[in-house]
């Protein structure tokens, strides 16, 4: 009943007293290190430690050290005293690497928690100095007065209040705490009651406009007449203009005009790819990361309340599950309303009526029919050969030489050389091809000036002779498609939203059962138009002496050049006519004439769009005479004056008046 035990005295003899002292040494010098972390021991414990018996000493450190039981067992059964202090210096660096880890994260903690505490005593501090001083008043306090400054109805002004006091509940540690200052902030930033002096001077207005751009005399008519209104009803309830027309002709650069002409600040927005009905009206308050519209952060970034905005590629937005961005516009573009404007983040009406919205596009065909009904559509059609000219010389030339570093430099372009880029290296309604091609001869005179070492001193002329070394050879032919005449071809006149353009039409026949093809990415309104105009022919076949049994026993062919390029539309219909008949009778077409006008069953010649593109690209070709619809009289206006003078232009009722002037019978084939 009782344990029995073997019982071995320490071997201390084998171990030199100096060995036994530096390991008690190390042992202190760690405890002392441990004592830095751990201030749990009493100051009555380290008393009753003894230091200078080292086996003494290590059992007292063990007993601090070690509570489990077995780690106690474990020194006990270390064999010598040297690994018993050895294991004990292990267990002291042990724990001491613990306490520091743990005295970190404590850090740590401590220093967010110090921060936010120091930040409301030094808040705290701040308002009760200020009001010792009485030069400073609470931030709620500010907020309150710049509201009753804004001018809002009742229902917005409590809900404001309201919003005030949350603002005053709420801890400023707290994040709610930023998002509603964030609010009030953009409500003091916004142009409540500020506005731009605006003092419009006709006389001067139309300067700016002439200085700033050449030709477009019906819009700048337009812009004088939008100005002038503006000044006599002194608000700016007057129509939302649009101007549409292909890219390069001056559209931006247009607004931006009307913008310096009234004395008005410039707001850009371009809603190209914009398909998010947010990016109008903004984020509602209870996402995080919300922020206002782009039309309430246009007029933040502004200052005013009555700038000219400019919506930019209105004809470009999408819509997707995130709403329809053009549905949002109705709102903002129709001024019955819009003086109670409300975007999603702000919550309060805020009135956008005094600002001067213009909208630019290069197709109406993207633009919802609800949002085109409040836009006062301006058509900028392609500039003629001679505008394109004249632009170059006062505009272009001037600002390529200025950005090329040659302003100092007597650089000439000569009006042939002009003429040659314009007609053999750009093919556009704009200019902005031109100002590429003119950019690309000034560097290539800018490195020739360098490379000789006589910048500043050098007189260059850029002539005629010199474009295909600047430039390379022709890009395009500025002669008309078609040299000769033929049988079954004839020249059709197409508008593309790059300008006019020439556009043949082929017919072939080859023995069949009277089936007709089409080719030529046709639409289904072009697809039609051959079909009208191939009864319109069989229906003519005994005048011109055609044998109906030809319709029975061939099938046509008929064929649209640039198979790649879409076309749709009713106004090749007499050139589509034209070709047919040139194929069954044998009759050459003539290649000087070019037409367009759709035709009815009956024979009539209608009246088409696009005209002064259309007969621009046929004197470019150089087309002698152009056979358009009398109905288009009424448009005679809008055909450049270059054309009327080098191009004969015959007016037709229906397409046998077509047929007489378009075939050649003195060719025709036995």
């Amino acid at each position: 009943p009782f344990f029995e035990v073997k019982i071995k005295n320490l071997d201390t003899q084998k171990y030199l007293p100096n060995q036994i002292e530096a390991n008690r040494r190390e042992l202190y010098n760690a405890f002392l290190e441990f004592k830095k972390y751990d201030f749990k021991i009493s100051q009555q414990e380290l008393q009753s430690i003894p230091t200078d018996d080292a086996e003494r000493f290590m059992y007292a450190i063990a007993n601090l050290l070690f509570v489990n039981d077995a780690d106690k067992q474990r020194i006990l059964s270390e064999p010598s005293i040297i690994l018993q202090i050895e294991e004990c210096i292990v267990k002291i660096m042990k724990e001491i690497e613990l306490l520091q880890l743990e005295q970190e994260v404590q850090n740590k903690v401590r220093k967010r928690i110090d921060k936010s505490q120091r930040e409301y005593y030094l808040r705290e501090q701040q308002k009760v100095i200020m009001d010792e001083l009485g030069d400073n008043e609470d931030e709620t306090i500010s907020f309150r007065k710049k509201i009753a400054k804004f001018g809002l109805n009742e229902d917005d002004h409590k809900k404001l209040l309201k919003e005030l006091t949350r603002l005053e509940k709420t801890s400023q540690s707290s994040p709610e705490y930023g998002m509603i200052r964030a609010y009030f902030d953009t409500l003091c930033d916004l142009p409540w009651n500020k506005s731009k002096a605006v003092s419009v001077d006709l006389k001067r207005s139309k300067i700016i406009l002439d200085d700033c751009h050449y030709g477009l005399d019906v819009v700048k008519t337009r812009i004088i007449e939008f100005l002038a209104v503006n000044k006599l009803t002194d608000n700016s309830k007057s129509p939302i203009l649009c101007f549409v027309g292909p890219p390069g002709v001056g559209k931006t650069s247009i607004v931006e005009s009307i913008a310096k002409a009234s004395g008005r600040k410039l707001v850009t927005m371009s809603l190209g790819g914009v398909r998010d009905e947010a990016e109008i009206r903004g984020h509602r308050r209870t996402y995080i990361g919300a922020i206002p519209g782009r039309i309430i952060n246009g007029l933040v970034q502004v200052g005013v309340n009555n700038p000219v905005f400019l919506l930019d590629e209105v004809d470009k937005m999408a819509s997707d599950f995130k709403g329809d961005p053009a549905a949002a516009l109705l709102e903002v573009l129709d001024s019955s309303i819009n003086k109670n404007f409300k975007d999603h983040y702000l919550e309060v009406s805020f009135d956008i009526s005094k600002v001067i919205f213009v909208t630019t596009a290069n197709s109406l065909e993207n633009i919802p029919l609800p949002l085109l009904d409040r836009l006062e559509v301006i058509e900028l059609s392609g500039y003629t050969f001679e505008e394109k000219l004249e632009i170059a010389k006062r505009y272009l030339v001037p600002k390529q030489l200025q950005n090329n570093g040659l302003k100092e430099c007597d650089i000439k372009f000569e009006d042939k050389a002009l003429t040659a880029i314009i007609e053999n290296y750009t093919r556009e309604s704009g200019v902005r091809q031109l100002e590429r091609e003119i950019s690309s001869v000034c560097r290539k005179i800018a490195v020739k000036i360098v490379q000789s070492k006589e910048q500043g001193a050098k007189t260059e002329r850029a002539t005629i002779d010199d474009i295909v070394p600047y430039l390379g050879s022709a890009k395009y032919e500025a002669a008309k498609l078609i040299n000769k005449d033929e049988v079954g071809i004839a020249n059709g006149l197409a508008w593309t939203a790059i300008g006019g353009k020439l556009l043949s039409v082929e017919v072939t026949m080859v023995p069949g059962k009277g089936d007709l093809n089409l080719t030529g990415s046709l639409g289904n309104i072009m697809k039609e138009s051959c079909l009208t105009a191939i009864t319109v022919v069989k229906s003519r076949a005994k005048k011109f002496e055609i044998s109906e049994s030809i319709f029975k026993d061939h099938d046509f062919h008929i064929h649209f050049p640039e198979g790649a390029t879409p076309k749709d539309g009713p106004s090749a219909g007499i050139t589509i006519a034209t070709a047919l008949l040139s194929c069954v009778s044998g009759v050459p077409v003539d290649s000087n004439v070019a037409m367009t006008g759709e035709v009815s069953l009956r024979g009539n010649v209608l009246a088409i769009g696009g005209l002064k593109e259309k007969t621009q690209a046929a004197f470019r070709f150089g087309i002698k005479t152009i056979i358009l619809a009398e109905s288009n009289k009424k448009d005679l206006d809008d055909i450049p004056q270059s054309v009327k003078n080098n191009v004969d232009i015959v007016w037709v009722k229906t397409v046998d008046e077509v047929f007489e002037k378009a075939l050649v019978y003195k060719k025709r084939k036995k």
